[in-house]
């Protein structure tokens, strides 16, 4: 079986996962059937046993993956494109278009050596736990970027994706990927020559996995009630443009558009102000805020509010007196320093609250492994402001107003990660407010895809998401992932709401992405019996 046989079944399915994906409206279902083609295409591989089989099952799968993940956030390089350093370019490129496509190749390669070795039932268990576990790693380690889970698809249409609230978004990848499996079964099934029942039983029994979860889903989104605990909320889009906000416009400026958007909506009983990601874009000293002239017209405008909370982006410093954090760098005066993507909470009292970005994009705003590729600082040296990236924290926050309320800062692309934000929720957030710049990428199908996780955030949480960003698309959205008021993108508004707070905590928040974690052990004793199979039992 040459590769050039099986190429036209893997683009097929390239296409399909494409079509499929969001935001392509109506078209999600496709996923449950989408790696079809791909799974004929190597199974036809493997029952043709000819020489190289490896070789094949590897490039027939990287080219599906390739090209659906190439296909579906195409857009990332228009942010790429703006950087002048060609060896940076080429670095963060690998990342999003080369690194998860291998991934997930790498995961169908090791189904097919575990297929030669063992039964179907457990080849296809490994399928599912190579894959996802290549999702997790994707998530977990310093060269992140989990965009393209595979349950991240069903934002394309929330409603099918309530019983997120229970698995978080690893139980959609492995219904997705156990719909593919059941549905390549029933397919060979009817090109077999069994008859009557047995014909059609896997069809019967792929038709159940289906349904049930969608049907569960359903009754869930037309059933769910939230408590009425209203909360005043305005959400501001200054639509500044990204590449011209840091120099052409100064921070006064800048601060005048947020504060005219919001008192243009704001009523006397309106308790938190969101701004976004960067709004102000000076570099603040946080030991030396109340002194800060940005910080002070910020504490003006909530004057008039009296129970007002501003929750806004702010590019800032912390001064240390040696190399406290990996993250640290030196000044010419022999200063060290680290400067954060920060969210700031403000209110009409002295107390201020810091959040920094934690979830930072590797080689843009933080060097991989940073504690072993420290010497090749030099090469990243004007791309996201130092060699040494952005400062980040450890664990995630929680903003507490005077009033009690607490909510979850949550910063740019950071509302990819289910758990992340979960553990803000179990450590008393009532809501999530998303603060990002999305105008980078331009009017591409990006900035839509990040709206539309943050749905199943709040789904997933049952959580009230407010979305604040700088040229769109700012929003508010339920607790069953209803976008329920945005704005149009490159539009200078601000949008007004309450919101219900919430206080109780789905079983997701509680668990975190344990399925992943599972299926990571699960994944690691399954790959284990191949180098076992081939050396050991022989001997």
């Amino acid at each position: 079986m040459n590769f050039k046989n099986t190429a036209p079944l893997a683009l097929l399915s390239a296409f399909l996962m494409w079509l499929a994906w969001p935001p392509i409206p109506y078209t999600t279902p496709i996923l449950l059937v989408g790696l079809v083609p791909l799974l004929i295409a190597l199974d036809k591989i493997l029952l043709k046993k000819g020489e190289k089989t490896g070789k094949k099952v590897f490039l027939t799968a990287g080219l599906t993956f390739l090209v659906w993940n190439t296909a579906s956030i195409y857009w990332v390089y228009n942010a790429i494109s703006a950087v002048n350093n060609p060896v940076v370019s080429a670095f963060v490129s690998i990342i999003p278009f080369g690194l998860g496509a291998l991934l997930m190749t790498f995961a169908f390669w090791l189904y097919y050596r575990l297929q030669r070795i063992t039964n179907t039932k457990i080849a296809y268990a490994g399928l599912i736990s190579f894959y996802v576990a290549m999702e997790y790693l994707h998530q977990s380690w310093d060269l992140a970027f989990p965009w393209m889970t595979l349950g991240n698809g069903l934002s394309g249409m929330h409603q099918l994706a309530q019983w997120y609230e229970y698995t978080g978004v690893y139980g959609g990848s492995v219904w997705i990927l156990l719909s593919n499996i059941l549905a390549f079964e029933a397919y060979k099934r009817f090109k077999s020559d069994a008859k009557g029942y047995l014909k059609l039983r896997p069809a019967m029994i792929w038709a159940l996995v289906v349904i049930l979860p969608i049907g569960l889903s359903l009754a869930k989104y037309y059933q769910y009630e939230e408590k009425v605990v209203p909360v005043n909320v305005v959400t501001v889009q200054p639509n500044i443009d990204p590449y011209k906000k840091f120099g052409s416009l100064s921070a006064a400026d800048q601060l005048n558009i947020l504060t005219h958007l919001s008192d243009s909506i704001a009523q006397p009983n309106t308790e938190y102000f969101i701004w976004p990601e960067t709004a102000i874009p000076n570099y603040a000293d946080e030991d030396r805020i109340r002194s800060n002239p940005d910080f002070n017209t910020v504490q003006q405008f909530l004057a008039k509010y009296k129970n007002g909370t501003v929750i806004t982006g702010i590019e800032s410093v912390k001064l240390y007196n040696d190399k406290q954090t990996v993250s640290a760098k030196q000044d010419q005066s022999g200063v060290f320093y680290d400067s954060f993507n920060t969210a700031m909470q403000v209110e009409n009292s002295a107390n201020v609250q810091f959040y920094h970005k934690s979830k930072l994009v590797p080689g843009v705003e933080k060097m991989p492994f940073p504690a072993a590729l420290s010497i090749l600082g030099p090469i990243f040296e004007g791309f996201g402001g130092s060699g040494g990236g952005w400062g980040w924290q450890d664990k995630p926050g929680v903003f507490y107003a005077y009033s009690g309320i607490g909510v979850a800062p949550v910063i740019c692309y950071e509302s990819l990660w289910g758990e992340w934000i979960g553990e803000a929720v179990k450590n008393g957030a009532q809501f999530i407010a998303i603060i990002t710049n999305d105008g980078w990428w331009g009017n591409t199908s990006g900035k839509d895809q990040h709206l539309m996780y943050a749905q199943l955030r709040a789904i997933e949480s049952r959580r009230y998401v407010v979305r604040s960003a700088n040229t769109g698309i700012s929003c508010f959205i339920n607790q069953k992932g209803d976008v329920i008021q945005q704005a149009k993108w490159w539009t200078r508004t601000a949008l007004k709401t309450d919101i219900n707070l919430n206080d109780e905590l789905t079983l997701y928040v509680k668990t975190g992405d344990i399925i992943a974690k599972f299926l990571c052990i699960t994944a690691l004793l399954l790959a284990l019996i191949i180098p076992y199979r081939k050396w050991f039992k022989k001997a």
